[in-house]
């Protein structure tokens, strides 16, 4: 099977606008805010990449659902050894990548050996610590053994990071990307957009759209206008929140406001002077006005957080108390760490409106207190390089779109650099624990640590506001993890 070309994606298209309207309503134009900087999703942490990629072209053993749900993906079933330790997979049978290749238990085997590797340049490796060895019972059987039970292994394997890639592909994935999902990559012009197209032998419930384009706008202005000039049919993670009653007032656009899993917090480089100073931290969470930058950079949409934790979560803990908004303090605990006078410090802001908007509000309020905050704007791939590779920077504004990412504060190596020797027990605990209700205990006292320890600035949970045109249906309204799963997409007849 030769997969899909660019001559003949083009071909199809203008077939499509020759046969009129209702032909076209087999095609979608998607706008994101953020372009990613290569399309493998196992080995990088930009969370751009999953938002073309996820469920779209790259699939795992198990998959998210736009609720939330944790579902079968390539793994039709699986089975669970008494001890929580053996966890064998039986793959769905007839599965291929684009390519033609079949999937099969060396793939996984591979996709997983790879991922966890002492060379891994997996932005998650962690997700798969727990994993001793994998082993191929036959073409579609897996068994995999961990070192101790894990009660969110099956949650770990729907990310992004541990979907399933074939060694035969790997070498061009990064821009030739070949899954085995519902559409199949055709063409990336690099600063523009992404052309997919729907994949004919797909496994499983096919996609109803034939073709979808990827387009990259990262200006608010610029995404109004594409908008309202219906040049896009979808703009998901809208940047310009203070848009969308114009597009609510009109029968034009349906408007859909749904939450992430995106904690946006104040990062800070824990190992860094003055951070490596919890007064310094709490200083920091004081002179932040929460709502002022929600009202601010995000036109109200947001909940205010007071730790590294979902609001909507059941084991959601409000914690908002421990740093009010209080400037006095702030300047009387800076004056107890030797700095009356404050200091000055870097202020790293990526491409999205809540960083950019948000940081000049921040960085205002920093001003306040007296700590002079730089404002460094970055792209996207400078962000990696410069503060999450790196860790050269002071503070940084982010959104942690990964879900239930707790766990990241149990890594001393990770950006921020926090380094808990009770919070990693405590982490380990959690993952060897089934038990829902002691995962609620524990969950609760991370968070209390966290925000006991100032480790970051936490603002708030990120909405995500999507406008589309008002024929078209099946879009996550929601994003349990960040994608934009058009594997339901269609347009009402």
């Amino acid at each position: 099977m030769k997969p899909i070309t660019r001559l003949a994606f083009a071909s199809a298209m203008a077939l499509a606008a020759s046969l009129g309207a209702a032909q076209a309503q087999s095609n979608l134009t998607v706008a994101l805010q953020l372009e990613p900087p290569h399309l493998d999703p196992t080995s990088a942490a930009a969370g751009a990449i999953d938002s073309v990629v996820y469920s779209n072209i790259f699939e795992g053993l198990t998959r998210f659902m736009g609720d939330g749900s944790i579902v079968p993906g390539l793994a039709a079933s699986w089975e669970i050894s008494d001890d929580g330790l053996v966890y064998t997979f039986q793959l769905r049978d007839g599965v291929t990548f684009h390519d033609g290749t079949a999937m099969d238990a060396e793939d996984v085997k591979f996709s997983l050996d790879r991922a966890r590797a002492e060379d891994s340049a997996n932005a998650q490796k962690a997700l798969f610590t727990a994993i001793s060895e994998v082993e191929v019972v036959d073409p579609l059987t897996v068994k995999i053994t961990l070192s101790e039970p894990n009660g969110l292994f099956l949650f770990n394997l729907a990310w992004g990071d541990a979907v399933i890639v074939a060694p035969e592909s790997i070498e061009n994935i990064k821009t030739n990307p070949i899954g085995t999902g519902a559409f199949k990559f055709v063409d990336w012009v690099q600063g523009d957009k992404v052309d997919v197209a729907k994949n004919p032998d797909y496994w499983g419930t096919p996609a109803v759209l034939d073709t979808a384009t990827f387009k990259f706008i990262s200006d608010p202005t610029a995404a109004f206008a594409a908008v309202m000039a219906e040049d896009v049919d979808v703009f998901a993670g809208f940047p310009a929140p203070e848009n969308l009653p114009q597009f609510e007032a009109e029968s034009r656009f349906q408007v859909l406001v749904g939450s992430t899993e995106g904690e946006t917090i104040l990062s800070t480089n824990n190992k860094q002077p003055p951070f490596d100073d919890i007064k310094v931290r709490q200083a920091l969470a004081h002179a932040i006005d929460r709502q002022a930058i929600i009202d601010g950079a995000m036109f109200g949409l947001g909940t205010p957080i007071g730790t590294h934790f979902a609001p909507h979560h059941p084991a959601y803990v409000d914690l908002t108390g421990n740093s009010a908004f209080d400037p006095e303090k702030a300047k009387a605990l800076l004056a107890e760490a030797g700095l009356a006078d404050g200091f000055e410090t870097t202020l790293h802001l990526p491409p999205p409106s809540y960083a950019r908007r948000g940081g000049e509000i921040v960085a205002a309020q920093l001003a306040e207190v007296g700590i002079t905050a730089e404002i460094i704007n970055v792209e996207w791939a400078q962000w990696l390089e410069t503060v999450f590779r790196g860790k050269n920077f002071g503070l940084t504004i982010i959104s942690h779109t990964e879900p239930m990412d707790i766990g990241i504060y149990a890594r001393p190596e990770y950006y921020f650099q926090y380094d808990n020797k009770a919070f990693q027990d405590l982490m380990a605990d959690l993952n060897r624990t089934t038990d829902e209700a002691k995962r609620t205990e524990l969950l609760q006292q991370a968070q209390t640590i966290l925000s006991e320890d100032y480790v970051n600035a936490y603002l708030f949970e990120l909405a995500f506001p999507t406008v589309a045109k008002a024929g078209v249906q099946g879009l996550w309204v929601n994003a349990p993890t960040q994608a934009t799963d058009l594997t339901a997409v269609s347009w009402a007849e």
